[in-house]
């Protein structure tokens, strides 16, 4: 299976990059307290500073919100999805443990400003395009709609889309089934090679700590347009 990059969002971005891990022989389960523990006190704490500061004012989100547009899609009817995460908890509606490799998505996307995806790999068919999708491409998400994808960033395989940084679909989600998957991790285009890889590098440890198993991670950028899994 290839991981491949369109090369034309690096003429839109020349400095976008994307982050892959992919884990094999992990385990996923209900989430050891640990984890619903930091989940909950990061989501307090964030609220706290969410009544002192706009949800704007975050650097990750104001500068994804950037790239959504260039892209060509309106931040304010599409949201990223770790924005969407923090008006939630604006609103001290907080996002509830689910199994232990989401908590652990949502921890680190909430952390680090960022949005993040994580695929079933069994559940894709084919090579992985990341690429802008169309008029055409949708989905059902886990939001429980259909989803239209057009001018938003989406992962695509043999049969149809099945990612994105808005809202990731049904078919591919991670389960306690799951014993090998794909973390997408969408980085800031602002973000250095050398902070980007200790990022990837700290998040596969976390990641096999809580679940086995082995990791391996990639950055695709203007260097690098494709990785085999």
């Amino acid at each position: 299976m290839f991981v491949k990059l369109d090369t034309a969002l690096l003429q839109i971005e020349p400095t976008f990059k994307i982050g892959l891990i992919y884990y094999n022989k992990i385990i996923v389960s209900t989430s050891p307290q640990m984890l619903k523990g930091r989940l909950q006190l990061f989501q307090e704490q964030l609220f706290f500073e969410l009544e002192e500061k706009s949800v704007n004012d975050f650097e990750g989100i104001k500068e994804w919100r950037a790239l959504w547009k260039k892209l060509g899609a309106d931040p304010n009817r599409y949201r990223p999805s770790m924005e969407a995460m923090y008006r939630r908890i604006a609103k001290q509606n907080y996002i509830t443990p689910m199994h232990s490799a989401v908590d652990l998505n949502n921890f680190f996307s909430m952390r680090y400003e960022i949005p993040l995806g994580i695929y079933d790999l069994d559940e894709v068919k084919g090579d992985i395009f990341l690429t802008v999708g169309n008029k055409e491409t949708s989905y059902l998400g886990l939001n429980g709609r259909e989803n239209n994808l057009s001018g938003i960033l989406t992962l695509q395989d043999e049969v149809e889309a099945f990612g994105s940084p808005f809202v990731d679909s049904k078919r591919t989600a991670v389960t306690e089934h799951t014993t090998s998957a794909l973390q997408v991790v969408f980085l800031r285009p602002s973000m250095g090679q050398e902070e980007a890889e200790k990022l990837l590098e700290s998040m596969g440890q976390m990641f096999t700590q809580v679940h086995g198993g082995e990791a391996a991670s990639i950055i695709l950028d203007n260097n690098q347009v494709e990785w085999r899994i």
